[in-house]
């Protein structure tokens, strides 16, 4: 039998090793960043489940880890700047693995963090191919800018076949995101339900539900939120500041671009809401932010709602 403590865990993932600390007794450890290592953390976890196990996101360090444990100990994934900063705020200037692991599982407990929720297998999958295609749009990107400078022919032909070469790759890749959400009826529903949302198309609807698997669980502002669309209030004293977006998902954010711009168009819903902005005198640029912070809880709404999207009745 296993049963649920107040314990808080931080673990400091690098390249070669987890640095874990526990802070109910002081209790340190390091481990191999590998599938040996992984059990042997197993076994110093114990049988008791802590009440939340606090790690870093650091790129391709952490997925391996995350990957191997996601679904057993309660996971908080934080962004390293909001950890260095809680350090900080506490006076620890000092920063190596060992101190970055006990001051993670002091922020956990500091700010009685929720963990997240589970992430199974498949949608590991489609993290992997998401952020391969990411990478393959950027040198396809590199490529495309380059060939408009290039002047000798053979350069020039050698330029386009590798730019043929990735758009193949691209869609390939693409494909194999779309089998994925297909295979999954949750997740088929939900693609469904996006593709309904005019504006939002195969790739929007797959960058949704790869970069926010919690769709269709959240509340209004949170969505906004996680996506960095929800606006900042800036205030002090008498200073009243204009409110800014910051933080959230960038690459969701990005993905929202053109289905926002596509909305203030095709959907009346959203066009109607972009032009009484811009008749405020809203710029333009704040006017298409504010409809993709629209597009997103809409989204969300009609994924937990589980119905695609019809247009208000007029």
């Amino acid at each position: 039998m296993t049963m649920m403590t107040d314990d808080n865990i931080g673990i400091d993932i690098s390249k070669h090793f987890l640095d874990a600390h526990r802070l109910s007794d002081g209790g340190t450890a390091t481990f191999p960043n590998a599938p040996g290592g992984f059990r042997a953390l197993v076994a110093w976890l114990g049988r008791d489940v802590p009440a939340r196990v606090v790690f870093e996101a650091t790129g391709p360090y952490h997925r391996s880890f995350e990957r191997a444990f996601s679904g057993k100990p309660p996971f908080v994934k934080v962004n390293p700047l909001q950890a260095r900063r809680f350090a900080q705020a506490c006076g620890t200037r000092a920063k190596t693995d060992a101190v970055d692991a006990r001051m993670l599982a002091s922020f956990g407990r500091a700010l009685s963090l929720e963990p997240d929720q589970p992430v199974d297998g498949e949608q590991f999958d489609l993290r992997e191919l998401f952020s391969a295609r990411g990478a393959l749009i950027k040198d396809r990107t590199r490529l495309i800018n380059r060939l408009k400078t290039q002047t000798l022919a053979l350069i020039k032909r050698q330029t386009k076949a590798q730019i043929d070469q990735l758009t193949r790759q691209l869609q390939a890749l693409q494909h194999a995101i779309n089998e994925g959400l297909r295979a999954c009826p949750a997740r088929a529903r939900a693609n469904a339900i996006l593709r309904s949302i005019p504006g939002i198309g195969e790739v929007a609807a797959s960058t949704i539900l790869i970069e926010m698997p919690e769709i269709g669980t959240l509340r209004k502002k949170k969505a906004a939120s996680l996506t960095g669309l929800a606006p900042m209030t800036q205030q002090s004293g008498k200073w009243q500041g204009k409110a800014r977006i910051q933080g959230g998902r960038k690459s969701l954010r990005d993905a929202l671009y053109m289905p926002a711009l596509v909305a203030t168009k095709h959907n009346p819903d959203m066009r109607d809401k972009y032009i009484a902005m811009l008749k405020q005198g809203k710029p333009k640029k704040v006017a298409l932010t504010a409809i993709m912070r629209k597009l997103i809880e809409l989204a969300n709404a009609l994924v937990k709602a589980d119905r695609t999207w019809t247009p208000n009745p007029t």
